[in-house]
């Protein structure tokens, strides 16, 4: 029997970080507390009186505390008080969403954007736009899963600004690739009469800054999830996710798990993404467990319930907004795929990693982390033998990252290998010395893309003439920035080197840049749909012509690769003009060395090792 007392019978609080919170039994009360345990999947009870369990598992699970003996007398830290008064709220927002029959009350008409907005938003928006600001404005948290180049970033800013002057909110934690931080920073400048404060999170953030902006790694690091949720609970927030495929996976993966913490110490919450479903249904799931966790997200899992990604798309519109690529009035690309011949040396070379890769590939075809490291072979030797002998750098993505082609001293290969740069010139390298070199003379600057750190080393080497910015992934922000400005900027700077993994994502180049090469591609079709949207985007002059090139060395994984890529296309282009969120190719968590391998990919590449053998 519990002991009267007027100590409360229950404290509940936050834990030791914003990912948990504590509950502890007043005297007499323990066998209570043993018992509500039960009932929350995540509890850990530390002592007799005193259980933690994570935030999300007691949003979702406050019908519990109805079981509690004294409710009067159970305390609340406040701001965890407004948490679950929120999630509440939020729960019966989804519910009505959700529900076809239920009007709807609240909604922001496209029209009402300008005046929403008011004097201090001084850019111009399209009518695709303003409907985009208007649905997320009718949500108290929302997605936008517009295409790439659909001007995503404004979208956000302008939804942040009408909430600054309507509902009080006084910060914005942005989360997304490096990449990012640029278009935030311009947008900012461009749209705003009195432009945010912003700061780019360090361990001495500013705490008077308006806007902070933070990449997925740092999320990973010791403090930082506590310190960004002290940040955001001190003053009203919204919480902005940029790419937000990045937190797919929810919380089985670290970044997904850090913004989940995150979430509900915000306000408002928004997440942009153009590829929200790279694996279909559960991914959608996890990334509206961050938008509506709690009760909210258990309703989104209601809805779906196990139906399809179709499906689930047309039960979930009401909760996203969505441009399509249709309604971005972009004129065509020209795409051409160019075919170069290898030389001798070069063939012989590829010819010998054939035999020697076609029977293992064989014995591996439920191996993908075997086949994507031979893919990364080929790749190299489509386009560089001289790159197999020393393998990727430590720059590279992970899921490149390769050794050395381990070759015994003395055999005909090896000799090959060591000799070839001193014979051959790569036929791709110089196909692009030709195209940068007539684009130069037209006035036309250039991007040349390529997966691997040291063919990008190369040609910078091999193009000096043309004053070439490199980027890659460990280069320091400010470097980074200054590669990408002096491209801009500097007229004679006409080649920016860089790889898709890298800048694939979040920078927008169409304003200087209309001609981009492609030295090599892996199967990832997402991240080369969203390297192409580099430049051609949004805000493209009608009578820019946009001309991609891609490279492929003749009778190479390059021919294989093209197919499976324009096949994976096509099908991606009919999602692109659906309103409804599809499946597409995943972008960033691709497995260890696979490189968006799926079976058909596989399929390809064993009948191109059976084609060479005969």
């Amino acid at each position: 029997m519990a002991v009267q007392s007027a100590a409360p019978s229950l404290e509940i609080g936050f834990g030791d970080g914003v990912t948990q919170a504590r509950l502890r039994a007043g005297v007499g009360y323990e066998s209570d507390l043993r018992r509500l345990a039960l009932r929350f999947r995540s509890s850990v009870q530390r002592s007799p009186g005193t259980m933690e369990v994570e935030i999300d598992d007691l949003l979702t699970n406050l019908a519990a505390l109805a079981t509690w003996p004294e409710p009067k007398s159970v305390t609340w830290d406040p701001q965890l008080a407004a948490l679950a008064r929120d999630s509440a709220i939020d729960a019966q927002t989804v519910a009505r969403r959700l529900d076809p029959a239920e009007a709807q009350d609240g909604e922001v008409d496209p029209d009402e954007v300008a005046s929403l907005l008011g004097p201090g938003w001084v850019a111009g928006l399209t009518s695709f736009q303003r409907r985009d600001i208007a649905k997320l404005l009718s949500l108290r948290h929302g997605a936008n899963f517009s295409v790439p180049g659909a001007g995503k970033t404004r979208v956000g800013l302008a939804v942040f600004h009408a909430l600054r002057r309507t509902k009080g909110l006084e910060r914005l934690l942005i989360v997304g690739p490096k990449s990012c931080f640029e278009s935030w920073k311009y947008e900012n400048q461009q749209c705003l009469s009195e432009p945010l404060s912003v700061d780019v999170y360090s361990r001495d953030v500013t705490p008077a800054a308006d806007m902070l902006i933070v990449n997925y790694e740092r999320l990973r690091q010791d403090g930082v999830v506590n310190e960004l949720g002290q940040w955001l609970a001190a003053r009203p927030s919204m919480l902005i996710l940029d790419e937000a495929h990045r937190m797919k996976r929810g919380a089985d993966g670290t970044d997904g798990s850090a913004c989940l913490a995150l979430g509900p110490r915000s306000k408002h919450r928004l997440i942009l993404t153009g590829t929200p479903a790279p694996n279909g249904v559960k991914d959608l799931e996890n990334l509206f467990a961050f938008v509506w966790p709690g009760h909210g997200r258990q309703k989104v899992i209601q809805a779906v319930a196990g139906g399809d990604l179709a499906a689930a798309s047309q039960v979930l519109r009401p909760l996203f907004t969505r441009t399509t690529k249709g309604e971005l009035g972009l004129p065509p690309v020209s795409t051409t795929l160019r075919t170069v011949p290898m030389p001798p040396l070069h063939q012989e070379v590829y010819d010998a990693l054939v035999g020697r890769f076609s029977a293992r590939a064989a014995g591996s075809e439920s191996d993908f982390l075997t086949l994507g490291k031979i893919i990364v072979y080929m790749l190299m030797a489509a386009t560089s033998p001289a790159l197999l002998a020393v393998g990727t750098t430590r720059y590279e993505p992970l899921s490149y990252r390769v050794p050395p082609l381990p070759v015994a001293e003395g055999t005909p290969l090896f000799d090959l290998m060591r000799d070839l740069p001193s014979y051959e010139m790569s036929p791709k390298y110089r196909e692009v010395l030709a195209i940068v070199s007539r684009n130069a003379s037209e006035g036309r600057k250039t991007l040349v893309w390529s997966t691997f750190v040291r063919s990008l080393n190369t040609l910078e080497r091999m193009l000096s003439e043309f004053s070439p910015a490199l980027v890659y992934g460990a280069m320091a922000d400010a470097d980074r920035e200054l590669a990408i400005s002096r491209f801009r900027q500097d007229p004679d700077c006409m080649v920016l080197l860089s790889n898709p993994g890298t800048l694939g994502e979040g920078i927008s180049l169409h304003h200087h840049c209309h001609d981009a090469v492609y030295v090599d591609r892996d199967f990832a079709a997402g991240r080369f749909l969203q390297s192409l949207d580099r430049i051609h985007r949004l805000g493209l002059d009608p009578e820019t012509e946009t001309r991609i090139t891609v490279l492929a060395s003749e009778g190479t994984i390059d021919e294989v690769v093209d197919q499976r890529l324009s096949d994976k296309l096509k099908f991606m282009g009919s999602i692109l003009d659906d309103p409804a969120v599809q499946q597409l190719a995943d972008l960033e968590e691709e497995p260890a060395v696979g490189g968006g391998l799926d079976q058909l990919d596989l399929q390809a590449l064993m009948g191109h090792f059976r084609a060479r053998a005969a």
